[in-house]
């Protein structure tokens, strides 16, 4: 074997895709040809969906019916909101919407059917039912009602609406859908492949979610929306940010939201997206506040560590403002990332070859009993 070793596979190139394509050079995110960004401002969730999955951005009668394919499938068996409700409270709700993604599995009657017609009908069934999983397990753990969708809403303020149980502002819903967008598709993050790993044997779309949803939870792939929000709220005010994150420089604690394997010398657009959503909420909520804390922390670490906010540097504070709990920030990106994990896995079972990498053995030899 020739083949140099590359420490988490970094920059090796593991698939053949159509989906997405991170171009960093010119500091664009290729969704199906189209720029990430772009979409953001000019299209909604809904019309991401059918580029993903349809291949292409759907006319005004196409992204109807597809609004109405994914409110038929609204609902959760009752069976799984009591497997849901029996948890132990103490679940973390990372490992609450795995065990709902499993359960559901088993009221598919197209489960072991992987044609690209079957994925795509259990991709709407997901990306109808993932939302209410995220609302209602943290409803559930709560001890609060469970919260309906309501038919008469678009898909992110529904989900908005699932979660808070208020009405959103157009601003809030703007501000929503556009996190949706920009978290739906990032190329092939480590639940990507992952999904991708386990759809490559074979298994069902579910089960390649549900593995996408274990790699999530961990620490240096999700949960960093949820720690910056932690540090905003320990700062509290402008003038404890920067002597916050030097102390934590100086005690060499990691910063989160800060740093990404892909963008190194140059900032994730997509935190500017949402760096100009939280300017304009916290206008409107008259939390300026939060947004100048934010911006002082962007500048400590650009002048500190050359490092750039990433994506959930800036998303974590909009979620904040919109009312969602700091539990749900990693939950509510699952949710946004399920469309694209399944145009990967519909891809995959489509041009498939299972993943059987080698490796570099260090060991001992030649040892008899």
């Amino acid at each position: 074997m020739n083949s140099p070793f590359q420490p988490g596979l970094e920059n090796v190139i593991a698939s053949e895709t159509a989906i997405s394509y991170l171009d960093v050079e010119n500091e664009e995110i290729v969704l199906r040809g189209y720029d990430l960004i772009e979409l953001a401002n000019k299209v909604t969730y809904v019309d991401i969906i059918a580029l993903m999955l349809d291949g292409s951005l759907p006319a005004e009668e196409q992204r109807t019916a597809l609004e109405l394919k994914l409110k038929s499938e609204e609902g959760l068996p009752q069976r799984v909101i009591s497997i849901m409700q029996s948890l132990p409270e103490q679940t973390h709700f990372m490992d609450a919407l795995r065990t709902g993604i499993s359960s559901i599995a088993s009221f598919d009657e197209e489960l072991e059917d992987r044609s690209p017609e079957a994925n795509y009908r259990k991709s709407i069934r997901l990306l109808a039912k993932v939302p209410q999983i995220v609302a209602n397990s943290y409803h559930s753990a709560m001890n609060r009602p469970l919260v309906e969708p309501q038919k008469e809403l678009s898909y992110s303020a529904n989900f908005l609406h699932m979660i808070t149980g208020k009405s959103a502002t157009a601003l809030e819903q703007k501000a929503f859908d556009q996190s949706l967008i920009v978290y739906s598709e990032h190329e092939m993050p480590n639940s990507t492949f992952a999904a991708r790993v386990i759809a490559s044997t074979q298994a069902d779309i579910y089960g390649a979610l549900t593995g996408a949803v274990a790699s999530l939870k961990g620490t240096l792939h999700g949960g960093a929306n949820e720690a910056v929000m932690k540090m905003l709220l320990e700062a509290g005010t402008e003038d404890n940010m920067e002597p916050l994150i030097l102390g934590k420089l100086a005690r060499k604690e990691r910063i989160m939201g800060f740093g990404h394997r892909v963008y190194m010398k140059k900032p994730d657009p997509r935190a500017m997206l949402m760096k100009e959503a939280l300017r304009e909420l916290a206008a409107a909520k008259d939390e300026d506040r939060l947004y100048q804390m934010c911006v002082i922390g962007e500048e400590v670490m650009k002048r500190e560590k050359g490092l750039y906010p990433n994506l959930d540097y800036y998303a974590a504070p909009v979620y904040y403002l919109l009312g969602i709990p700091i539990d749900l920030f990693t939950p509510v990106f699952l949710a946004a990332r399920t469309v694209g994990i399944c145009a990967h896995v519909i891809e995959q079972h489509q041009h498939n070859r299972l993943f059987r990498p080698r490796v570099l053995y260090n060991g001992p030899r030649g040892l008899h009993p």
